[in-house]
């Protein structure tokens, strides 16, 4: 569906509804998931959706309903149930009223036809490529390949009238052999840039490389974490710098902005703009969303708001909402960290005794306020000693600060987009000193 129809739609839902002020989102999306494992196609599923979110508004209440239906009648019986959701609901006296909107700056080209396009067919072909790397390297992969494209318009009654469309595309790909595994990924808007064979060699050379892991001790390391890894590691920042936990207590960030936090050499950003990243340049109150610098040069300098918390606070709205009513307050969408001047290979050239971190799994908050996690390595971990990687490492459990992570870092000039379940970040390669590992493994 075009802009133009689903605009349309959101206008017909606000005539049809009995409420003094309403909200329409429409969300499409059309994803397209092809998994395998053993180096065949076992699963090919495709999902198109699209649905209607009516927020109703009576004073300082508000009820919420979404629907599937698009015909008149079915519109009409939703739009009148979130006005009775939100008459049963409790008032809401801190609630801001319906914005309407502003000037917003897309970025460029977050909508590629050959992405939203792609078939089976095509996604096939790049599984097949990195068949063909596991079959010469005698190993096994599984992973997926994946294909979408996903649209928001934003009406209410307010006067609000706002759109987006964006395509996505995806590998992600374990190489398993004997006694040992192997990582790759890659992301992109448009997948005719997806490179199969050469993601297929990576883990599959990184499973080779890692065969015969051996133990090493556990304790204070020398760690250079590749961005799968230090990706999903920063992304666990991201909840620090909404304002709610900033209010709250629960960020770092609350003993106050303006302060140095970790090294002069980290500037962590928040840009829907930037080319691997191509955002959505609203937020889901239709606000524009500002690029920020979060940290510059060690020293923080904002946190992300809503509505309510740019007038709590009494700055600017940053356009950072999620979709009302929520109970995380606002949040950014893509941690990005600057790069550095050397390469990842210099990092490593200069390590005396480190170890190198393809990927981590399983991380989990240990202590909120200080931003200490834990977690494990997987699918790639190795030894460098005298700036060469010997061999592999068995995998290893860590706790540590992320804030002192960040604190005594050295940052590469690479710069990949990385994903997971639930976040996004741009980051590059990273070498981190007294990196803490608690315990060790059989595997």
């Amino acid at each position: 569906m075009r802009a133009e129809e689903r605009e349309a739609l959101a206008r017909r839902v606000l005539e049809l509804s009995p409420a003094p002020a309403t909200e329409v989102m429409i969300l499409e999306r059309d994803t397209a998931l092809t998994r395998f494992t053993h180096n065949s196609i076992h699963q090919n599923v495709g999902e198109y959706d699209l649905s209607v979110r009516i927020r109703a508004i009576d004073g300082k209440r508000q009820g919420v309903i979404s629907c599937n239906a698009l015909d008149d009648a079915g519109l009409r019986r939703a739009a009148e149930r979130a006005l009775e959701i939100a008459r049963l609901s409790p008032e809401d006296h801190e609630m801001v009223p319906l914005g309407s909107g502003g000037v917003y700056t897309p970025p460029s080209d977050p909508y590629v036809e050959a992405t939203a396009r792609a078939d089976a067919r095509r996604r096939a072909e790049l599984a097949n490529a990195i068949f063909a790397q596991m079959e010469r390297h005698r190993q096994w992969a599984a992973g997926f390949v994946t294909t979408a494209s996903n649209s928001v318009t934003l009406v209410n009654s307010a006067g609000l009238s706002a759109s987006f469309d964006a395509t996505d595309s995806g590998i992600n790909v374990k190489a398993s052999a004997v006694d040992s595994t192997g990582f790759a990924e890659a992301y992109a808007h448009d997948q005719r840039t997806l490179d199969g064979a050469a993601l297929g060699l990576r883990s599959a050379e990184k499973a080779s490389r890692s065969a015969g892991p051996r133990s090493v001790d556990v304790g204070d390391w020398t760690v250079i974490m590749e961005p799968p890894a230090f990706g999903e590691f920063l992304s666990y920042l991201a909840p620090h710098f909404g304002a709610q936990a900033y209010v709250d207590g629960s960020s770092f960030l609350s003993e106050g902005l303006g302060r140095t936090y970790v090294g002069e050499n980290v500037t962590i950003r928040d840009d829907y703009r930037h080319p691997l990243v191509r955002g959505m340049p609203f937020d889901y109150e239709g606000q524009p969303t500002q690029p920020l610098e979060l940290i510059e040069r060690g020293v923080a300098k904002h946190v992300v708001t809503d509505a309510y918390y740019a007038k709590r606070l009494g700055v600017r709205n940053t356009g950072h909402a999620l979709p009302a009513p929520n109970a995380a307050g606002p949040r950014p969408r893509c941690l990005l960290l600057e790069p550095g001047m050397k390469t990842p290979q210099q990092l490593i050239a200069e390590t005396k005794r480190g170890l190198l971190i393809t990927r981590l799994w399983y991380i989990r908050p240990v202590d909120q306020r200080q931003t200490i996690v834990t977690g494990m390595t997987r699918d790639g971990t190795f030894l460098i000693e005298d700036g060469r990687i010997v061999g592999g490492v068995r995998n290893m459990r860590f706790n540590q600060s992320i804030i002192g992570a960040l604190r005594n870092c050295e940052v590469a000039n690479d710069l990949v987009r990385t994903c997971g379940y639930g976040y996004e970040t741009v980051v590059p390669t990273v070498k981190i000193e007294a990196f803490h590992f608690s315990s060790g493994t059989d595997f």
